[in-house]
């Protein structure tokens, strides 16, 4: 996931496993029918894609790549940059029945949503022969778009393994290390985080904070744990679990101690804020890196680079491509879904884009990969032993509403000054009213 531009929070948990590696590419021609046969004329169809933020294929020249391969196929993206924005519109047209693309995207923090509560909305992308490309991906990734019945509705693309991303130029004016080995001992843990945040601000170089926001401070934090805010059962937990509060709390000493930007995350003004130097590091997921380079431009290559995260691996973000009931064109969407989703073209995209893979015969590709743009980063090995080490996340129906809101809250702390304690009683406000 990755970016030209990208939505809000992305990326799910994954453990490795073994992969094979995907077969031969199938030409796609006409349109489809709901058994999935093809009823177009011609042999061409225009196979439209909706997407929330950029995911990379156009960017990476994946789309190109298939048309060519493909004669008669044209492939049309759309895409939010407000994933919330995104799933809405997505409701909306679901329950109408119209209006749908031939692929959609589901962020991670959806999918729950969508094999437990919206099965009939998509296809089940065994009666094209999915059930063949379960080895290629993580246990995890595929089980959490399969139904209990083993309907898989959607394929994956990426995960969101966890670093620190930091500039290196602003460090130096501040009299901070920028060795990333050196960092990332300093900061082992969230407190030496901190810690070094208030150097950092004691000589910080003119309106530059340490951080963009303690939004994505509670975010990356809450990635390290496998339970947030549902539990195995399906039982809502989150206003009981003690990694919510530390994560919250953390956020909450960031926010007091003027550690934050305070910019809301896929502002335009957090866009415009990478090339301004308004912020020293940033948590950063592997799809993160494809954002800063497209916000911070050339001017921002090498001034840039990547740490270990601290307190530990996590994951934030990830997504799938799935292809809906209403789709025109279902047989050729299973087509296309597959080839973007195999081995070699996440590899390239994490190559190019940052996206880190979910296919586990990618993560192999990627191994030795570094990133000039992030001072030669060793981004294979950074982002791999992340993932690697990272939890398998428990997912809940609602886990995107009740980090939305919980982040919500966070930034009324960090703009407004709201007290921690009003404002986690405003969270949790929230949260019931989404739930209804």
């Amino acid at each position: 996931m990755p970016i030209a531009r990208a939505a809000r929070a992305r990326r799910a948990a994954v453990r490795l496993g073994v992969v094979a590696l995907t077969g031969a590419l199938l030409a796609a021609c006409g349109s489809g029918t709901s058994d999935g046969t093809s009823d177009a004329g011609g042999g061409k169809v225009t196979l439209t894609v909706d997407l929330f933020g950029s995911f990379g294929y156009k960017e990476a020249g994946l789309y190109a790549e298939y048309e060519k391969l493909h004669p008669g196929v044209t492939i049309k993206q759309t895409d939010t940059e407000d994933e919330q924005d995104y799933w809405k519109s997505l409701q909306t047209r679901l329950a109408g029945g119209g209006g749908l693309a031939d692929v959609q995207g589901i962020e991670v923090g959806r999918i729950a949503s969508v094999t437990q509560q919206q099965a009939d909305k998509f296809e089940d992308l065994t009666k094209y022969g999915a059930s063949d490309l379960k080895s290629q991906f993580a246990e995890a990734k595929w089980s959490a778009a399969t139904t209990r019945d083993g309907r898989v509705l959607g394929l994956g693309t990426d995960v969101g393994p966890e670093a620190m991303c930091y500039r290196t130029d602003l460090f130096q004016q501040a009299g901070l290390p920028t060795d990333r080995e050196e960092l990332a001992e300093k900061w082992s843990t969230w407190d030496g985080y901190l810690e070094l945040g208030k150097q950092y601000k004691a000589k910080a170089p003119a309106k530059s904070a340490w951080l963009d926001s303690v939004g994505s401070l509670f975010t990356i934090m809450i990635g390290q744990q496998e339970e947030r805010y549902y539990n195995a059962s399906g039982e809502l937990i989150y206003e009981d679990n003690p990694a919510v509060k530390t994560a919250w709390n953390a956020a909450a000493e960031a926010a007091a101690a003027g550690l934050s930007a305070k910019l809301d995350q896929w502002s335009p003004q957090w866009n415009q804020a990478f090339a301004a130097g308004s912020f020293a590091t940033i948590p950063c997921p592997a799809w993160m890196l494809g954002y800063i380079k497209g916000q911070a431009g050339d001017a921002g290559k090498g001034k840039w680079d990547i740490a270990k995260l601290p307190g530990g691996a996590g994951n934030w973000g990830g997504s799938y491509l799935s292809v809906p009931r209403a789709a025109k064109h279902k047989k050729e969407a299973y087509e296309l879904i597959k080839w973007l989703t195999a081995p070699e073209q996440q590899a390239r995209l994490f190559e190019k884009q940052g996206n880190f893979p979910s296919s586990t015969g990618a993560i192999a590709k990627v191994a030795d990969a570094k990133d000039p743009y992030f001072s030669d980063a060793p981004i294979g090995q950074i982002f791999g032993d992340a993932a690697k080490d990272a939890p398998v996340q428990v997912l809940g129906i609602h886990d995107k509403n009740v980090a939305d809101q919980i982040t919500n809250a966070l930034s009324e702390v960090e703009r407004k000054g709201t007290s921690p304690d009003k404002a986690w009683a405003n969270a949790r406000k929230g949260v019931a009213n989404v739930m209804g």
